[in-house]
């Protein structure tokens, strides 16, 4: 005679009761790895090619433009300030190839860019989302900042409180 009992369990796991609220949950855990991590920006690139605006002259010799190091993410590029001509400043990220994720800002930073990576957000200028991962991007410094406080400029992810990388700010 062939044993019933572990028929009977097995039947007892597979219930609806027990089923649909375990592949719920499944699900809905899936759908808060993929909004709130994001792993699938690991797998895209979001390429920008600002032009230099018209009539934007470099700060500094583009030759002499500080670039980035890597901190919490492989990031390479390198930056230039340019003046429009009529007092504005311009931040242009140049050349610029980092890894994607969620929420990444470029800061100004009162930290070193070799400084500790808890600090890059005590005092900051944010100049907006990162626009893109790969490629040369501009972004207007607001009117008034005063740059003489600030030693870099991060690309900073604020879900995770990380840097991906940063480079020092040209003198102006």
């Amino acid at each position: 005679m062939i044993p019933t009992e572990p028929v009977r369990r097995r039947r007892r796991v597979l219930r609806p009761q027990i089923v649909i609220p375990v592949a719920l949950a499944f699900v809905a855990f899936v759908v808060f790895v993929l909004v709130y991590f994001q792993p699938q920006k690991s797998f895209i690139d979001d390429t920008v090619d600002d032009a230099v605006p018209e009539d934007a002259k470099p700060v500094i010799d583009e030759a002499d433009a500080p670039e980035f190091i890597s901190l919490a993410h492989d990031t390479s590029g390198h930056v230039m300030v340019l003046d429009d001509g009529t007092g504005s400043l311009i931040l242009r990220l140049v050349d610029l190839d980092t890894s994607n994720g969620p929420d990444l800002k470029v800061y100004l930073s009162t930290n070193d860019p070799d400084g500790g990576d808890d600090a890059f957000d005590d005092e900051f200028v944010n100049l907006g989302k990162l626009r893109g991962n790969v490629g040369s991007q501009n972004y207007d410094i607001p009117p008034g900042t005063d740059l003489s406080g600030y030693r870099s400029v991060v690309i900073w992810c604020d879900r995770f409180n990380v840097a991906f990388g940063a480079a020092e700010l040209p003198e102006v």
